[in-house]
C-alpha cells in the first residue's frame, strides 16, 4: 500500500511539492482538488508532479463499495480502502444541515457487549487520511455546487477514537483547516467509551470538539458488565476529566447512555443517573438500543425511553431520546461491515 497525500496538511503539502521541483501554486491547486473529493489522477496540475505523485501515494485512498438509502434520506456506506479492508459510515439529514458518521478503526478492540464492530477485533487504526477522505468523498456526493454537503461530523462510526489519537488528532486538524474543507470544531463531535488519559489529552489539543462519553451505567460495578473498560477507568474518573474538558473548552459534554431492558433502563437507574450528573454542564442522549444477533442484550421500548426521559428532566437533567434513522437499511455500527463480510465471505485483512 502507497502512503496517502490526504494525510498531509497545508504546510507539508507545500513542503512535498517543493521537494518534486513544482512551482508553489501547485500546493494550493492540490489541495483544493483533494478538498473536493478529486483522485489525484483528476486534479488539473501538470503531468510530470502528477505522475511523481501517483508513484508515491494513493490515487484512491477510500472509494464507496456500496450505498444503502433509507426512506428517510438516510444513506449507509460500505468503503474500500487501498488494502482491501473495508469500513463503514452514515450520512444523515437535519433541518440544520448534513451529518456524516465516519470511522477511525478498521474494528475495534474495545468489547463493548452491546456494539458489533467490536466482534471480530481491531484489525488496524486509520491513517488522518483514511478519516479524512471518507468524509471527502461523501461531501463530493451531496455538494451540488453548494460550499460543503456535509456540514457535521461525528466520530461515532467503527472504532475508539482515542484509541487512535494521534492520527484522529491530525485529522480534526486537518478537517478543520481553513485551507481545507474547513469544518468548524463546533459542528464536530467525538465518541469515546471514556478512556480517560486521553481525554485530558484532547482537551489540551484545542480543538473545541464536542466530547460525548459512552456512560451507559450509573456504577462502576454495572459498566464492567457491559464496557471490558470499565476494568481500567471509573466513572469517578471519566466525570474529573469532562470537567477538565469544560474547564479548557468552555464545551457542555453529552453522555450517551443506551437503554437495555433488564439492566439500565428502570426507574431505580434514572433516579441514579440524576444524582450523577446533577449540576453538571451535560447533556444526556437516550439511545434505544439496536440489537446485536450475536449478544444477548435486549432493548427496552419507547414506552420505557420517553419515561426514563421525563424522569431526568424533571431531575433537571437536560435529556432527549436519539432519532432513529436509517432503520431500514442496516443496524447500529458496526453491523453493516459484519454482515458484508459474512455474507461476501471476505475476511478482514491484517
Amino acid at each position: 500500500m502507497k502512503k496517502i497525500l490526504q494525510d498531509l496538511g497545508f504546510e507539508q503539502l507545500k513542503n512535498l511539492v517543493a521537494d518534486m521541483g513544482a512551482q508553489p501554486f501547485r500546493a494550493k491547486q492540490l489541495m483544493e482538488g483533494l478538498s473536493r473529493g478529486k483522485k489525484i489522477s483528476e486534479i488539473n496540475v501538470d503531468q510530470a508532479l502528477r505522475q511523481k505523485l501517483l508513484e508515491e501515494y494513493e490515487d484512491e485512498p477510500v472509494s464507496l463499495e456500496k450505498i444503502f438509502r433509507s426512506a428517510d434520506g438516510t444513506e449507509k456506506y460500505l468503503f474500500r480502502l487501498a488494502d482491501g479492508n473495508v469500513i463503514e459510515g452514515v450520512f444523515m439529514k437535519y433541518k440544520y444541515g448534513n451529518t456524516q458518521c465516519v470511522s477511525t478503526q478498521v474494528g475495534c478492540r474495545m468489547g463493548c457487549k452491546f456494539c458489533a464492530s467490536t466482534l471480530g477485533g481491531l484489525v488496524r487504526n486509520l491513517t488522518s487520511g483514511e478519516i479524512l477522505c471518507q468524509t471527502l468523498v461523501v461531501n463530493a456526493m451531496h455538494a451540488a455546487g453548494k460550499e460543503r454537503g456535509v456540514t457535521n461530523i461525528v466520530l461515532m462510526g467503527s472504532g475508539e477514537p482515542l484509541d487512535n489519537f494521534d492520527e484522529v488528532s491530525a485529522f480534526l486538524k486537518n478537517v478543520t483547516a481553513p485551507e481545507g474543507i474547513n469544518i468548524s470544531a463546533r459542528n464536530i463531535s467525538l465518541s469515546t467509551c471514556g478512556i480517560v488519559p486521553k481525554i485530558y489529552e484532547l482537551a489540551d489539543l484545542g480543538i473545541p470538539v464536542n466530547l460525548t462519553i459512552s456512560l451507559h451505567q450509573t456504577t462502576d460495578e454495572g459498566r464492567r458488565r457491559t464496557m471490558p473498560v470499565a476494568n481500567k477507568y471509573t466513572i469517578d474518573g471519566i466525570l474529573k476529566a469532562c470537567e477538565y474538558y469544560f474547564e479548557k473548552t468552555g464545551r457542555r459534554y453529552i453522555f450517551e447512555y443506551s437503554l437495555i431492558s433488564g439492566e439500565n433502563a428502570d426507574e431505580k437507574h434514572a433516579e441514579e443517573l440524576i444524582k450523577l450528573l446533577r449540576g453538571k454542564p451535560c447533556h444526556v442522549n437516550l439511545i434505544r438500543l439496536n440489537e446485536v444477533k450475536e449478544r444477548t442484550l435486549k432493548a427496552a421500548g419507547d414506552a420505557q425511553a420517553y419515561k426514563f426521559q421525563a424522569i431526568l428532566q424533571n431531575g433537571g437533567i437536560s435529556a432527549t431520546v436519539r432519532r432513529s434513522m436509517g432503520s431500514d437499511i442496516g443496524g447500529a455500527c458496526g453491523q453493516l461491515r459484519a454482515g458484508y463480510l459474512k455474507t461476501e465471505h471476505v475476511p478482514p485483512k491484517r
